[in-house]
């Protein structure tokens, strides 16, 4: 089988020839320290994983007024293209700070402007100040904040010249700036998790408001998506992992919503896998509730997780594809190929079986030793169905 046709038997809940094995994104920073600066499409065909192609393809929506941020002269790993109108300008100030570099994102509208400061190290970004610092500030985004539109030309073309080689995956959009696919997930970012969390008990029908506004800025993507050849999109957030919140709040504020996404998704023709980056074990039927094609990270507890593999795939594996579950903080660094070639068979000998499983890392990793890579990718290309 060709590498996409590996992914596509797994996330059709089939059987392909052998274990499809891959990465949750290459970090930009991985491949300059390990790999010399060589590409993510060059960091799969050196270590023989199957290959993905990650495209965020948003683009204006010109009939409505909207525009290209044209202070956004280049773009990050994985940033998404920003998108104004004249009542949601953009501007960008670099702040000081000793340790990391600092940048507020101002969003002018009208009626008031909101901003949100970000930070970064060499690895990654975070929110160190919320743009939702008052309730009525979702009003504005509201009233103001543009949705982005999909870029099918643009996904297509790619997609083409992409071929059978992998992959094509992309998102459910996540906010401008920074945020994540699911509505929970950006909300949590725009307000803060702790507060949202309380406002569920004390100001519910605001939650509520905000995921509405969240969800309807998705939904106008989703729709532009007729035609567009991805393979798969990320839906979903680690906000809204079991280590994060409980059932009942999952039930109340994260499903009504993501389950209608993933509805509208699927109703474009495309598949859809949902991200938590935390716990899982208590939500593992809630989530394939959501009517998703695959299911992603199942970390392991030594990574602060709780999956258990053979028992998720006791309790989902008829339902949906498994992605993950490879633990690549023991199994990356500081081990023996041996043990990383054992953590392989342990994941396909416990959620492998009748296939609908992809191993790969349980999200990211920032350090790696090429030995245990090899050692890896070599025992998963010997996982063969029969």
């Amino acid at each position: 089988m060709t590498a996409k046709e590996r992914f596509i038997k797994a996330l059709q809940r089939e059987k392909p020839d052998r274990l499809p094995v891959t990465t949750h994104h290459v970090q930009p920073s991985f491949l300059k320290k390990y790999m010399n600066g060589m590409d993510e499409q060059a960091f799969f065909d050196r270590f023989g994983l199957d290959p993905i192609l990650w495209l965020v393809p948003h683009k204006p929506d010109e009939h409505n007024g909207c525009y290209f941020d044209p202070t956004q002269t280049t773009r990050g790993f994985l940033e998404i293209p920003r998108i104004c109108h004249d009542n949601w300008r953009i501007t960008t100030e670099t702040l000081h700070h000793s340790k990391y570099a600092t940048q507020r994102f101002n969003f002018i509208t009208p009626d008031k402007t909101l901003s949100m400061i970000l930070q970064s190290d060499q690895n990654t970004t975070w929110v160190s100040e919320r743009m939702v610092k008052e309730k009525s500030d979702i009003e504005l985004i509201a009233k103001y904040a543009p949705a982005p539109l999909c870029d099918v030309q643009a996904v297509n073309q790619q997609s083409a010249a992409f071929g059978q080689r992998g992959l094509v995956r992309g998102f459910i959009p996540p906010f401008d700036v920074y945020g994540q696919s699911g509505c929970w997930q950006d909300a949590a970012v725009l307000y803060g998790i702790e507060p949202l969390i309380m406002d569920t008990f004390t100001d519910p029908e605001w939650v509520h408001a905000f995921l509405q506004i969240l969800f309807e800025r998705k939904k106008i993507f989703l729709q532009s998506m007729d035609g567009a050849r991805f393979d798969i999109l990320e839906h979903g957030g680690g906000d809204a992992s079991s280590t994060i919140i409980s059932p009942q709040i999952f039930d109340r504020f994260v499903a009504p919503y993501d389950a209608e996404l993933t509805r509208i998704a699927q109703s474009m023709q495309q598949r859809v896998v949902y991200h938590t980056c935390g716990g899982m074990m208590p939500l593992l039927e809630q989530i394939a509730d959501l009517g998703v094609d695959a299911m992603e990270t199942f970390t392991p507890p030594d990574m602060g997780g709780d999956a258990d593999l053979k028992e998720a795939k006791k309790r989902i594996g008829h339902r949906v594809c498994m992605i993950g579950g490879f633990d690549q903080f023991h199994y990356f660094v500081g081990c023996s190929p041996e043990e990383t070639r054992r953590e392989v068979r342990r994941c396909f000998e416990e959620a492998g079986d009748n296939g609908a499983y992809i191993l790969c890392p349980s999200d990211h990793f920032f350090a790696a030793d090429t030995p245990l890579l090899d050692a890896f990718a070599e025992e998963a290309r010997a996982c063969v169905y029969q």
